[in-house]
């Protein structure tokens, strides 16, 4: 793995972590993704769940899990892991840019991992409530990120 690759990754993993945040809380800070077409058009953005997984199998891809659905459930905000399911983002090139990494991907498309805030990081505050009710073995099996769809509680 090349200097640069590092960088990136480190900071990717930063981000996503929330060792960014200005408190030295991580909970106070997350990721969030945004996708824009070739053209430049942004076509989905969402805070991103505390864990990702580098595979690196000839072809760089990184599993992620971007926060998307939910909804109050009175008791809490509740996620169906069926739909905040993880997702791959398969990379040709990565750049550190300003705070945060900026992906070319093989789709075409450009990703780009930054900061989160406003909706994005409420999103990511309610996630982290979420997954407090989660005994540790099903934070654990999110946290590996090796399955694309879940029975049971939140499924």
């Amino acid at each position: 793995m090349t200097a640069t690759q590092q960088q990136w990754r480190q900071r990717f993993s930063d981000l996503v972590a929330g060792n960014h945040s200005p408190t030295g809380d991580p909970v106070d800070a997350g990721a969030r993704l945004v996708v824009s077409d070739p053209d430049g058009t942004e076509v989905f953005r969402a805070a991103l769940a505390r864990h990702h997984r580098f595979e690196d199998d000839g072809e760089q891809v990184i599993w992620i899990r971007p926060l998307v659905g939910g909804q109050d459930a009175g008791s809490g905000y509740l996620f169906n892991l069926n739909v905040a399911r993880r997702r791959a983002l398969s990379v040709t090139r990565a750049d550190l840019v300003d705070d945060g990494v900026e992906m070319e991907l093989t789709t075409g498309q450009k990703a780009r991992i930054e900061p989160a805030d406003g909706p994005e990081l409420e999103q990511l505050t309610r996630w982290d409530d979420f997954t407090n009710r989660l005994s540790p073995e099903e934070d654990a099996a999110l946290g590996r990120l090796d399955a694309d769809s879940r029975h049971g509680r939140y499924a």
